[in-house]
């Protein structure tokens, strides 16, 4: 590459990298972005991480003894280095083998996570392209972020689990009250799927408390809420806020201050719940007290807040986190209903959102133009799980489940191809998923970096970053569409997916399917233009591609006018139908109760979760865990970075421990502590934090999994990777999502021999 610099984009914001002799010496922050992320700073340490995977590798006993060969070894067996072209054919012949042999179905296409913010090259688009030319595999639907709000929102309101919902200019200027159930914090508004030209939320968070709106936060952990919002903080137990909102319900009720004519106009099952919400139904009236005696929030404040809602232009926040609980649907589906009975739905500053703070764009004023996307095309097998149901499915095939009104069958996996994902960060109970990663037959992997998932791997295939390729970062949610320009020329013996899966379609007699005879920069202005003639139709016109590419971005103009969600529906119901069975919101859903679900009836309801700090476990295990998004990278991207490794304490992950939780047991800021339960056992660095409440731990995600015995399940984890203790199992039988955010677990002082920390170098068996 030529010396220079060039314009760029990461999931962390867009950047401008110079490069001196081939090798990438500065990044700059893109110049319209006015509060770029500090993350942007670690991008050099991604590019040229001892942690880079040099040329394909696989497993040796794999490799002496072929599929199926002591799977028991992955992650502790040694890896053999081999050339591109054994690579390619080793993958082509198991392909092969295992389509001839089972049937496409019996491939797990198991790409899930953010990989790249670039458009073209993104790993999980090109797997399952890749896949579904070859006639198909089993997929992965919704998310791990979003999987309850996925599944229960189309039943509810008629809509997907992002929105869009209604922006912060529009709040700004109209609402007085914002409560947020999980906070609205500004460490996740620092990343954007397909990237971020500019990080908008920081822009007008200040403004909304410059105008006067009071912030309410419902979290157990202060700081979840920008500072500077000056919040009063509701130190709520952690999956309580369900409780707290129906008792805010019960006083509107009492005090006759809901919304009968919005409820009789826009919405169906009003009465239904309401016999719940006054104890018709079960003779446990949902008060305030009762409210408080789940949530430890007094009766008195949950009433005032109620008056207070009832009074303002209220707009009601629901985090990600919430759903990501047992039974986490019930968080947004009363998120809904306690806005509909304030009856202002529809109106600028006014009704709900489901996920304020939990990503840069959401919030953003509202463009209504679809980016720059790569089609998948068709799985001609229509064979899929619901995303975080990986382990059940590896560990049970043919086994039935129940999701979202239909019962299906785990298929009987015996290949898994995973490109741009990390399974041992994502996934829960990570010694149940070592189990079960041992029941497939061979696991190819894509991976520029030596991560945990390629440690448990058989074949590994070095990958490029983003940085070494051409690309385009755009999001629906902001204005900026950046050129990303390719920087370095691949380090090592890396590829980029494109040019692999080109080669094992070659190999399989399927390149011009799978290529469309077009290469990196064809595909990347065929992208465009589509893009570009979309927008047209709006009226709308952009530059040609080359104009696009020498300048580095394309500014799209803010609107002119703010967006309310649901405003259209509010004025006029009949032509607005919501895409509901009754056009309407549903307070009661007709569908979901002939569902027959004990874990989620049809109407939002207060369902106890297996572990929270209210349920006997508690007295073995005390404090609940809050497994968060860490501030100094994302999931567990960069963990590897000096950022990241600032964060650490004796070189673990950071736990902030309440002083009084952290007093009873003689732990102070930098002890290395023991964190555990009855899944297993992880180490951290303590500290002592009072913005914590008490009884409530805080370990974000994102330390790579560093077991004491590699490929061991029930080994101590010496890193502090939260999901060694998080349970596997669905939020219900409707959305089968994750509940990582019901977790009990004990804290001690770790005594013994301090083991090291390895899993940031290479493998010792390479």
């Amino acid at each position: 590459m030529k010396n220079g610099t060039r314009m760029h984009s990461s999931h962390w914001g867009a950047f401008q990298g110079t490069t001196q002799d081939g090798k990438l010496v500065d990044v700059q922050p893109f110049c319209k972005d006015e509060y770029p992320s500090p993350i942007i700073g670690s991008i050099k340490d991604a590019l040229y991480s001892e942690c880079r995977i040099h040329q394909p590798m696989v497993r040796k006993s794999w490799f002496d003894n072929g599929y199926g060969a002591n799977t028991e070894k992955r992650g502790a067996d040694p890896f053999i280095a081999i050339e591109w072209d054994q690579a390619i054919n080793l993958v082509v012949a198991e392909l092969s083998r295992v389509q001839k042999c089972h049937g496409n179905e019996a491939i797990f296409g198991g790409s899930y996570g953010w990989s790249s913010a670039g458009r073209f090259h993104h790993a999980k688009t090109q797997l399952k392209r890749f896949l579904n030319v070859f006639g198909g595999f089993t997929d992965q639907v919704h998310s791990y972020s979003n999987a309850a709000g996925h599944a229960i929102l189309p039943h509810v309101v008629g809509q997907g689990g992002y929105g869009p919902f209604s922006s912060w200019d529009g709040i700004a200027q109209h609402c007085e009250l914002f409560v947020a159930f999980g906070g609205v914090g500004l460490k996740n508004t620092q990343v954007e799927p397909g990237g971020a030209g500019e990080h908008a939320t920081h822009k007008w968070l200040p403004m909304l408390r410059k105008n006067g709106v009071r912030f309410v936060s419902v979290t157990p952990c202060q700081d979840d809420t920008a500072d500077y919002l000056k919040a009063e903080w509701w130190p709520a137990r952690p999956n309580s806020d369900v409780a707290i909102m129906l008792g805010l319900a019960h006083t509107l009720v009492k005090n006759r201050l809901h919304n009968r004519a919005f409820l009789n106009k826009y919405c169906v099952g009003f009465d239904k719940f309401s016999s719940y919400l006054m104890g018709h139904t079960d003779n446990v009236p949902k008060t305030a007290e009762w409210a408080a005696k789940i949530s430890e929030i007094p009766a008195p404040k949950i009433r005032a807040l109620a008056i207070e809602m009832a009074n303002k232009n209220t707009v009601l926040g629901c985090a990600y986190a919430l759903q990501r609980a047992d039974h986490g649907e019930q968080a947004y589906w009363m998120t809904i209903t306690l806005a509909a009975m304030l009856g202002r739905i529809g109106l600028p500053g006014n009704g709900f959102g489901c996920g304020y703070g939990s990503m840069n764009g959401y919030g953003n004023p509202h463009l209504n133009l679809p980016a720059p996307t790569m089609s998948i095309g068709d799985n001609p097998t229509k064979s899929y799980i619901p995303v975080a149901r990986i382990a059940d499915m590896l560990l049970n095939p043919g086994a039935r489940y129940d999701f979202n009104g239909t019962q299906r069958k785990y298929p009987h996996v015996r290949l898994v191809y995973w490109c741009g994902g990390n399974p041992f960060h994502h996934h829960q109970d990570l010694n149940r998923l070592l189990q079960a990663w041992r029941k497939p037959e061979t696991i190819i992997v894509h991976e520029p970096w030596w991560t945990s998932t390629a440690r448990h791997a058989d074949i590994i295939l070095p990958a490029t970053s983003t940085m070494e390729r051409n690309d385009i970062g755009a999001s629906g949610r902001d204005r900026f569409w950046i050129a990303m320009q390719k920087l370095v020329e691949p380090l090592h013996q890396a590829r980029n997916d494109f040019d692999i899966f080109s080669d094992i379609a070659d190999g399989l007699g399927l390149r011009n399917n799978f290529t469309e005879g077009r290469n990196e920069q064809d595909w990347i202005k065929k992208i465009y233009d589509i893009a570009c003639q979309k927008a047209a139709k709006q009226g709308i016109t952009f530059p040609n591609f080359d104009d696009f590419w020498s300048r580095g971005f394309l500014e799209i103009p803010a609107p002119d006018r703010p967006f309310v969600a649901m405003a259209d529906f509010r004025s006029n119901p009949s032509k607005f139908k919501r895409k509901t069975p009754s056009g309407k919101i549903e307070i009661f859903s007709e569908t979901i109760d002939s569902f027959g679900y004990d874990d989620c009836p049809g109407h939002p309801t207060w369902l106890e979760p297996t572990e929270w700090l209210g349920s006997k476990l508690a007295e073995e295990f005390p404090l609940h865990m809050v497994s968060n998004q860490p501030r100094s990278r994302l999931h567990a991207q960069l963990d590897y970075s000096k950022i990241s490794q600032a964060t650490k304490i004796t070189g673990r992950e950071p736990v902030r421990i309440n002083p009084e939780d952290a007093a009873s047991r003689a732990i102070q800021t930098g002890d290395v502590v023991k964190v555990f339960n009855n899944r297993g056992a992880i180490l951290a660095g303590a500290l002592i934090c009072a913005s914590i409440r008490p009884s409530v731990i805080e370990l974000s995600t994102g330390a790579w999994y560093d077991p004491l015995v590699p490929g061991q399940p029930g080994t101590l984890e010496v890193h502090g990777n939260p999901n060694v203790l998080t349970p596997d199992r669905g939020t219900s039988k409707l959305a089968q999502g994750p509940t990582a955010h019901s977790t009990l677990v004990q804290v001690e002082k770790f005594v013994g021999t301090m083991p090291s920390v390895t899993v940031l170098k290479r493998p010792a068996g390479v």
